[in-house]
C-alpha cells in the first residue's frame, strides 16, 4: 500500500501493534505457524473483533477458518512499525534510569540501537555503561549528527529536560521519549512520548483506593442487622390495680 493511499490509523490501533508484535514473537518462539484472531486476542488482552479490525487497516493477512500466518504477520507488522531497519537512539542523562536503559539488551531485538549516552556531570564522563562510554552533554548535537540519531531518550532531572530537548531538536531529532516528569515545550512537528512512572503509580493507587472502598461497602452490606431488644410497655392503671388486688 503506497503512503499516499494509506488509511488514517487510530492512535489506539497504533498503540496495540507493538503488543501484537510481542505476542507473535512469543508464538514464533513456540514454533507455532498459525494464529487465530481469538488466540492473538487472548494473549494481547483484547477481543477478537478488535484484533481483526486493527489488522484490517493494513490489508487482509488472515484466512477464514485457518487464521494468520505467524511469520507473515510478523513481517507485515514490523514493516508498519518501521522495524525493518535500526533506529539510532541517544540517551541524555546517565543516572540510574539512563544507565539501566543503556544496558538493556532488549532494544536491539526490537530495532533500536543506543549509540551514545551523555551526561552533564564531569565526574560521570568516561565511565563505561554497558558497551558505551558516557560522554559530556556538550557533545550531544555533535553525536546526533555523527550517528544520524533519530530518537532522543531523556532521563534527566526535570530542570534539565527542556534544555536537553532543545539541543536534540536543534540538531534535527524529531522524536523524543521523555522520562523526566515535566512538560516539554517543543515545536509542533516534534513527537514526544512521556513516560512518568509516578503518574502510573498514582493511577494504580486511585483504583486500589476505589476497590478498597467498594469492598468495605460490600462487607458492611453483607453483615446481618443486629436485632434490637423489644421495648417494654409501661403498665397501665388497670394492670397496676389488678396486681395490687392479687397481692392483697
Amino acid at each position: 500500500m503506497s503512503p499516499a493511499r494509506r488509511r488514517v490509523i487510530p492512535e489506539a490501533t497504533i498503540a496495540r501493534l507493538p503488543v501484537y508484535h510481542r505476542c507473535l514473537l512469543q508464538m514464533q518462539a513456540e514454533e507455532r505457524s498459525k494464529a487465530s484472531s481469538e488466540q492473538l486476542a487472548e494473549m494481547a488482552g483484547v477481543n477478537a473483533a478488535k484484533v481483526r479490525k486493527d489488522l484490517s487497516y493494513f490489508g487482509s493477512y488472515g484466512t477464514r477458518g485457518v487464521g494468520y500466518g505467524v511469520d507473515h504477520l510478523l513481517v507485515e507488522i514490523r514493516r508498519e512499525l518501521g522495524l525493518t531497519h535500526d533506529w539510532p537512539c541517544v540517551i541524555v542523562g546517565a543516572g540510574n534510569l539512563g544507565s539501566a536503559l543503556a544496558k538493556f539488551a532488549g532494544f536491539s531485538d526490537r530495532g533500536f540501537s543506543v549509540v551514545a549516552v551523555v551526561d552533564i556531570d564531569p565526574a560521570r564522563v568516561g565511565e563505561q555503561v554497558g558497551e558505551l562510554v558516557i560522554q559530556h552533554e556538550e557533545r550531544l548535537a555533535e553525536l546526533v549528527l555523527e550517528h544520524a540519531v533519530v530518537i532522543g531518550i531523556i532521563t534527566t532531572p526535570p530542570a534539565a529536560a527542556q534544555e536537553a530537548a532543545d539541543t536534540l531538536t536543534q540538531a534535527g531529532v524529531r522524536s523524543i521519549l521523555n522520562f523526566a516528569p515535566t512538560v516539554l515545550d517543543l515545536p509542533a512537528d516534534v513527537l514526544v512520548r512521556d513516560v512518568d512512572v509516578a503518574v502510573e503509580l498514582q493511577i494504580l493507587a486511585f483504583h486500589e483506593e476505589r476497590r478498597a472502598a467498594a469492598e468495605a461497602s460490600a462487607t458492611a452490606a453483607a453483615k446481618p442487622a443486629t436485632a434490637k431488644p423489644a421495648a417494654t410497655k409501661p403498665a397501665t392503671g388497670k394492670q397496676v390495680t389488678a396486681k395490687r388486688a392479687t397481692a392483697s
